[in-house]
């Protein structure tokens, strides 16, 4: 599975607006499964100063993040491909 990042402005949401928009995101993920397979919400960043939101997707094509998308009615602008770097268990960690 590739991980995609879903940008998007959402000027004007408020934090309940977020938290609906991120419960339709997963929601939608969980009942979608496309040609690919199923695609799986990550997690979102949301830089309040912008409105820009960053959402990450495991799925199997971008065509597959940008349908569950749509489905949930989520805004868009761009959906490409990224490399989570997710850090090891125990990295950074001071002995």
């Amino acid at each position: 599975m590739t991980t995609f990042a879903v940008q998007r402005v959402l000027a004007g949401i408020t934090n309940q607006g977020l938290a609906d928009a991120q419960r339709s995101a997963i929601e939608t993920a969980v009942a979608y499964t496309g040609s690919d397979g199923p695609v799986r919400y990550i997690r979102s960043n949301f830089y309040p100063s912008t409105s820009h939101c960053t959402c990450l997707f495991e799925a199997g094509s971008a065509d597959d993040v940008r349908e569950v998308n749509r489905l949930a009615g989520l805004p868009f602008e761009r959906i490409e491909e990224v490399l989570d770097l997710v850090p090891a268990a125990g990295a950074g960690r001071r002995q």
